[in-house]
């Protein structure tokens, strides 16, 4: 849109600025995103979609290997970007931001705005502050100001959404900078994380991911240890919501009663993320996990006693200071034994400010190659052997936009499980093609330790067309600028084409 300018015939382009968010780092990060994305159109900006974008934001992680080195070398490459984009903003926020605080506008003094876990709101304000007063803006509180569920969304998915439990943790695990960058733990309360789930479906969501350092210690801010349990009850009622998933709770405060309410709510997907971390005992002494390999097999037992079906994945770390071999064959060993579904593996690497960073015996890179190697290899024969007990098996399977970066060449479509594993499965030529979030019903041809490959067992590919397939539809014809399909309550958008203005 534009308009005149005062006192002369000129016209100014007030056209809204554009925004783009890239975001490091782990699932919390995703979702923090959203919220930033979220707040910024709420300002008023939209999103670029591909286009050079007016603000850059950048959501950062300090958790994983190399994320100074990431966030820099992408500073350095929007720097030129900057130079010939006139009004160009960059906001760098996050847990590196957390922790870096002043340095990142030491080193990139062409940035903006900096801003921390704490205040992710105020960064519509800043922006505007920077471009009003010509110079940076560095804001980062040491604690919350808002629950950042609170904050405006943008998801990135219609028919999936993550919901925070809580945020912030009270483990001291000496390898993890988390703690002091997103404080102690601080619980929602039920009611209020019931409310976004309800508002969540409401909208076309038919899958919900409950979100928190530690999940399992939820309720520990209002009194409650059995808190977490009820709250996966509380959530499996809510009527139209048909996954429920939740990441990650610890191995030490993992308790039966979690594992009954998996068990026993039909919604709680089959499938667990539990960090192990390490086989040995002896260095998860040294990383303060409290917990040891025999209690972290016997949860796996328990889970799989109650949910034989159930896919578990993990974390690991290979080359904590001080591993010897023997500490590394350990995990090997419990590797093994555990049959996880997947693994996150990381191989250490000295985080400052952790208490990790100041041990003796830290491990030369080659060796922890080496291990990180060996490690891998075993972990993707396991990946294979246990997927390949699903050839020959029903899934039913959440169709996803974007999951298979070869899709239009193999004329797959992909979709994820209920144990969460990905699957890619084949669309019969002439057939219907399902939307994102639609549900297909395939049996799985052939399975590798990263994904499974399926087709319809006739001709035909049952589809089940659901109320996020219509959130999808809805969503695409809005982009498009065309008249949206009915909501739910039966109210239609209707555009007659007329223009807003007669012409002069």
């Amino acid at each position: 849109m534009t308009m005149l300018e005062a006192g002369s015939g000129n016209r100014v382009n007030t056209s809204p600025r554009t925004y783009e968010v890239r975001t490091f780092g782990c699932q919390m990060n995703v979702h923090d995103s959203e919220r930033l994305s979220g707040s910024l159109e709420a300002a008023g900006y939209v999103r670029a979609d591909g286009a050079e974008a007016d603000i850059v934001v950048i959501n950062t992680c300090a958790v994983r290997e190399n994320a100074d080195n990431k966030l820099y070398g992408t500073l350095g490459h929007l720097a030129n970007t900057k130079r010939h984009h006139e009004g160009m903003q960059i906001a760098v926020g996050g847990c590196l931001a957390q922790k870096d605080k002043n340095v990142i506008l030491e080193k990139a003094p062409w940035v903006d705005v900096v801003f921390g876990t704490h205040n992710m709101g105020s960064l519509p304000a800043m922006l505007e502050r920077a471009r009003h007063n010509g110079e940076a803006q560095l804001e980062i509180l040491e604690s919350l100001e808002v629950f950042p569920s609170t904050l405006p969304t943008r998801r990135e998915s219609t028919h999936s959404g993550w919901v925070s439990i809580s945020v912030g943790c009270n483990n001291t695990c000496t390898f993890c900078i988390v703690p002091s960058l997103r404080g102690k733990e601080k619980d929602r309360r039920p009611g209020d994380i019931l409310a976004e789930v309800e508002a969540l479906v409401a909208d076309g969501a038919i899958e919900v991911t409950l979100l928190g350092q530690n999940v399992n210690s939820y309720g520990v801010e209002f009194g409650d240890r059995l808190a977490f349990g009820k709250l996966l009850r509380a959530v499996g009622q809510i009527d139209g919501l048909e996954r429920v998933r939740f990441t990650s709770p610890h191995p030490a405060a993992f308790t039966d009663d979690v594992i009954d309410a998996m068990a026993e709510t039909p919604n709680v997907m089959p499938q667990l993320h539990m960090p192990l971390q390490s086989g040995s005992d002896r260095i998860l002494k040294a990383m303060r996990r409290s917990y040891r390999s025999e209690r972290f097999l016997g949860i796996l037992d328990r889970v799989r006693d109650r949910i034989p079906h159930a896919a578990i994945s993990t974390d690991i770390i290979v080359g904590f200071p001080g591993e010897t071999e023997d500490d590394f064959a350990e995990t090997l060993r419990v590797v093994e034994q555990a049959r996880f579904a997947s693994a996150f593996t990381f191989q250490y690497s000295i985080r400052p400010g952790t208490p990790a960073a100041t041990l003796p015996d830290q491990l030369p890179k080659a060796v922890v190659q080496e291990r990180y190697e060996r490690l891998t290899a075993l972990q993707d024969r396991v990946s294979g052997e246990e997927a390949q007990k699903l050839v020959g098996t029903a899934v039913e399977v959440l169709v996803a936009a974007g999951e298979g970066r070869r899709d239009e060449e193999t004329h797959r479509l992909s979709g994820r499980a209920e144990d969460n594993r990905l699957v890619h499965f084949d669309v019969p030529a002439g057939g219907a093609v399902p939307r994102p979030g639609d549900v297909v019903s395939v049996m799985v041809t052939r399975a590798t330790p990263h994904f499974l490959i399926a087709s319809p067992e006739g001709g035909v590919l049952p589809i089940r067309r659901t109320r996020a397939g219509d959130a999808w539809d809805r969503a695409e014809a809005e982009s498009c600028a065309v008249p949206a399909p009915a909501t739910a309550s039966g109210i239609r958008t209707v555009s007659l084409g007329l223009p807003g203005l007669r012409p002069a």
